[in-house]
């Protein structure tokens, strides 16, 4: 499995040959300035939430690569009233079979709303079973007790936690996720894009490291295998 980091909670994983892309906030992200958004191909566009750092370049994605929008009811019908077709309406406890591997839409602690102001339903992460890996993509939220279900029911090989603190969970919240959802394995998102989530990256990978977890940190454009 491919996965590469675009910044903020931008991700895009290549499954089993299908190329899934989670919260595309690109374009506004100065961080990601070297990101050409043209080049960007995907099958599939999972939303978390509907801010507009989660969802900035969703439509232009959406409607250049044909993908499918994947996400809470409330965030697909805002979607089709801008002509998007190719959708995949979910709430939370639901799951769908997708070509890539089962996606379940689980509980996430945080408020929602599309730029224009318009109601997102609420916030939501993922629980994507695919043939190679199980992962937890939380995209923002509270730390929750919600997440003891996850590791409980899942066999969790890595969780894509927000760490960036002020408005979601911080590293030291994170790694108790980490506990909770029963992964060593966590790969930080939502952090450094803004002032108020900046965060001291040799203090967190020295608290994970004192954790025995393993905490990755990428670098905008690049990619990794797990």
């Amino acid at each position: 499995m491919n996965i590469t980091y675009y910044g903020q909670s931008c991700f895009l994983l290549e499954v089993g040959g299908t190329k899934v892309l989670f919260d595309p906030f690109i374009s506004g992200n100065p961080l990601a300035s070297e990101v050409k958004l043209d080049q960007i191909e995907c099958d599939y566009i999972l939303l978390s939430h509907g801010h507009a750092d989660h969802v900035a370049d969703a439509e232009y994605l959406l409607k250049k690569t044909d993908a499918t929008l994947v996400a809470i009811y409330e965030i697909v019908s805002w979607y089709q009233n801008k002509g998007i077709e190719k959708v995949h309406p979910m709430n939370i406890g639901g799951k769908v079979h997708l070509p890539f591997g089962t996606v379940k839409m689980v509980n996430a602690i945080h408020s929602s709303s599309l730029p224009d102001g318009t109601y997102a339903g609420t916030a939501a992460g993922f629980v994507v079973e695919g043939a190679e890996k199980t992962f937890y993509f939380a995209g923002d939220t509270a730390l929750t007790l919600d997440m003891k279900l996850i590791g409980e029911r899942y066999k969790v090989d890595f969780a894509m936690l927000p760490i960036g603190d002020n408005f979601t969970m911080d590293v030291e919240d994170a790694l108790v996720a980490a506990n909770y959802v029963n992964t060593k394995k966590i790969i930080g998102m939502h952090y450094d894009t803004f002032p108020y989530i900046e965060i001291d990256h040799v203090a967190s990978l020295e608290l994970a490291r004192r954790q025995q977890k393993e905490l990755i940190l990428m670098e905008i454009g690049q990619t990794i295998e797990l």
